[in-house]
C-alpha cells in the first residue's frame, strides 16, 4: 500500500499548501474590492470539496467502468470545446462585445453557463487519458504498425489540440506532453517520437504565426502577444521590463526578495497588484517571497514523491490499461507543473498555465483531484496491495463508505506451477535409448 499512502499525503499536503497560498495571495485584493478578506479561498474551498467528492468517486471505481465513461467524458469535452470556439466565431462574424448566446457566454477559454464557469479544456486532458489509453489497450501488439496510430488515435487527437490550441496554447502543450506519455508507456517505437516530434514544432509555429491581436486590459499590445513573449524570452530588450517582461520581471523581484525563508506567510508585497495573477499562474512566485527557497524546496519535493508514485503506480499495475492511464495522467501533472515553475522562474517561455494543486481555479482543481483519485484506484489494484487488503479486509463499513476491496490479480496455484514445472522439465529432457529399440520412456510405458 505504499503507493496509496503516497499519493495521498502528497496530494493532500499539495491541496492544503494551495489553500493557504490562495488566501495569502488574495485577501487583500479581496479585501479591497470586496469588503471580504475570505472571498476567493471561501471559492476555492468550495471546489476544493467538490474536487475531494469527485476523488473519493474515481478511486472506488474499478478499471473496467473508467474504460467505459471514457468515450463520453471526451465527448463531453469535444462538444464543449466546440460550443466555446463556436461563440467565439459567433462573436467575430456579428462584431459583438461579448461572446453571449442564450445562457451561454465564452471569454478565451472559459465557459460561461449562467452562474455556473468551467473551462473544457480541464475536462479535456482527463478524456484524453482515459481514451487514448483504452483505444492503445486495445490495440497491444498492433501498435508497430502506422496503419493502427492513424486510426483512430491520431485524427481524434489532432482535433482536441485545434480545438484547444486555437485559444490556449499552454494548454495544448500539455495535451501532447500527456499523449507522449501515453505512446512512451504503450512501447511505441521512437521514429514515431521523432514524426510527431517534427509535426508538433510545425503546428506550434503555425498557432504562433497566426495568433491575432487579443487585448483584454485596454492597454497597447503587440499585434501577436504570442510571438512578442517568446521574442522577449530569447533576446529580452532595453524596454522589455516595462512591457513584455514586467510580469516574468516582477516574478524575480519577488523571488529575490524571499531569500532562503522568506518574508513570512501573508507579508509579501509584489502581490498587491504589483506582479500580475499572482493567485494564478504566478502563485509559485509568491511562495518564493513568503516562504523563500524552503518553502519552494517543500512544494517541490511533494511534486517529486507525486511523480514518483505515478510512475511507481504505472510500473507495478499488471492491467495495460491502469499502466497506460497512469503514466499519461502522471506526465500530464509533472508537466504542468514544470511549465508553470519554469516559466515563473524564467526557465521557460510564459504560457499561462496554473500550478496543479495550488493555483487558483475550479475547474483545473477539480479535474486534478478526480485523477489523483483514478490514482488511487490503480494503487489498491497493484497486486501487492489487493493480497494486503484481503489478508487484513478493513471493516464492512469502511469498505462501504470509503473504498471497496479491488479483485485478486490472477494467479496459479503453487501445485500447478510445479507440476507445470515438472513437465516442463521433463519435456526439456531428452530421452535415453533402451534396449531392444524405443526409449527409456517408452520402456516405461509398455511397463
Amino acid at each position: 500500500m505504499s503507493s496509496y499512502y503516497l499519493l495521498v499525503s502528497s496530494s493532500g499536503l499539495l491541496l492544503v499548501i494551495g489553500l493557504t497560498m490562495v488566501f495569502s495571495a488574495t485577501s487583500v485584493r479581496d479585501f479591497k474590492s470586496e469588503g471580504n478578506p475570505y472571498a476567493a479561498l471561501t471559492r476555492q474551498a468550495l471546489f476544493a470539496v467538490i474536487g475531494l467528492v469527485a476523488f473519493w468517486i474515481c478511486q472506488r471505481l474499478p478499471g473496467r467502468t473508467f474504460r467505459q465513461v471514457a468515450p463520453l467524458v471526451l465527448g463531453a469535452a469535444v462538444v464543449l470545446l466546440l460550443l466555446v470556439n463556436g461563440l467565439i466565431m459567433y462573436q467575430t462574424l456579428r462584431d459583438l462585445k461579448v461572446a453571449r448566446l442564450g445562457p451561454f457566454e465564452a471569454s478565451g477559454s472559459w465557459l460561461f453557463i449562467g452562474p455556473f464557469q468551467l473551462q473544457p479544456s480541464e475536462l479535456a486532458k482527463f478524456g484524453l487519458v482515459l481514451w487514448g489509453a483504452d483505444v492503445l489497450a486495445r490495440k497491444g501488439a498492433e501498435l508497430g504498425w502506422w496503419r493502427e496510430l492513424l486510426s483512430p488515435l491520431f485524427p481524434v487527437v489532432a482535433m482536441v489540440f485545434l480545438l484547444v490550441g486555437y485559444d490556449d496554447l499552454g494548454t495544448m502543450l500539455i495535451l501532447l506532453s500527456l499523449l507522449v506519455g501515453l505512446l512512451w508507456a504503450a512501447g511505441v517505437r521512437l521514429r514515431v517520437f521523432g514524426v510527431l516530434g517534427l509535426v508538433a514544432a510545425g503546428g506550434v509555429a503555425l498557432l504562433v504565426a497566426a495568433t491575432q491581436e487579443s487585448d483584454a486590459s485596454g492597454g497597447d499590445p503587440p499585434a501577436n502577444y504570442r510571438l512578442a513573449r517568446l521574442t522577449a524570452f530569447l533576446n529580452p530588450g532595453p524596454d522589455c521590463k516595462q512591457f513584455d517582461c514586467y510580469q516574468a520581471t516582477q516574478a524575480k523581484y519577488a523571488i529575490a526578495d524571499g531569500g532562503w525563508f522568506g518574508a513570512g506567510l501573508g507579508r509579501g508585497s509584489l502581490k498587491w497588484d504589483y506582479l500580475p495573477e499572482a493567485h494564478n499562474d504566478f502563485i509559485f512566485a509568491v511562495i518564493a517571497e513568503e516562504l523563500g527557497v524552503v518553502g519552494c524546496a517543500v512544494v517541490l519535493a511533494l511534486l517529486a514523491v507525486l511523480t514518483y508514485t505515478g510512475f511507481r503506480i504505472a510500473r507495478r499495475v499488471g492491467d495495460p490499461f491502469r499502466r497506460l492511464a497512469a503514466a499519461s495522467a502522471t506526465t500530464w501533472l509533472v508537466g504542468q507543473a514544470v511549465i508553470n515553475i519554469g516559466g515563473v522562474v524564467g526557465l521557460l517561455p510564459i504560457t499561462g498555465l496554473p500550478l496543479p494543486f495550488i493555483s487558483d481555479g475550479g475547474s483545473a482543481l477539480v479535474v486534478t483531484l478526480a485523477a489523483v483519485g483514478m490514482l488511487a484506484s490503480f494503487a489498491r489494484a497493484e497486486p501487492d496491495a489487493a493480497r494486503a487488503l484481503h489478508a487484513r479486509p478493513p471493516a464492512k463499513w469502511v469498505r462501504l463508505l470509503w473504498a471497496p476491496l479491488p479483485p485478486l490479480p490472477p494467479e496459479r496455484s503453487r501445485a500447478k506451477s510445479t507440476a507445470g514445472g515438472s513437465a516442463g522439465a521433463a519435456a526439456r529432457t531428452p530421452a535415453r535409448p533402451a534396449r531392444g529399440g524405443g526409449t527409456v520412456r517408452d520402456e516405461k510405458r509398455r511397463r
